[in-house]
């Protein structure tokens, strides 16, 4: 997969405000803030920044934590994980694996049949509606 590199400048003119903070200095939205936390439309989750495919809404759930949380990604190149000790902490992040834009975190309490948490950020993502 090829990476997708831009400016600061370029990020700024195209991602909102939130969505840049999110995305390219790792911000977190607040919980229950999200507009997919809630949401049960059928689709396919982007990446705000680079449309890169992350997540289908088949493997969505309500994890109750405020934020849209998933079980897997759509494919095992979707997402990258780095490792976060920034809230004194260990955490997993999760990345776009196309343009390293920040998503949120991966947890091991969701639910079968992967037992993770892909606890994610709105602002990071874009819902593709389904057209089946």
């Amino acid at each position: 997969m090829e990476k997708v590199v831009k400016t600061e400048a370029e990020w700024r003119e195209l991602l909102s405000e939130e969505a840049f903070e999110v995305t390219r200095n790792g911000a977190t939205e607040r919980a229950f803030t999200g507009i997919y936390d809630g949401c049960k439309d059928v689709g396919v989750y982007q990446c705000a920044c680079c449309g890169n495919p992350l997540f289908s809404s088949e493997a969505k759930y309500d994890s109750r934590s405020g934020w849209p949380s998933y079980f897997q990604p759509i494919s095992e190149n979707a997402v990258g994980e780095k490792d976060d000790n920034s809230l004194l902490a260990h955490r997993i992040e999760t990345v776009c694996a196309k343009c390293d834009a920040h998503l949120g975190h991966v947890f091991p309490d969701g639910p079968e049949p992967t037992g993770l948490r892909y606890c994610m950020n709105s602002a990071a993502l874009n819902l593709i509606p389904s057209t089946d």
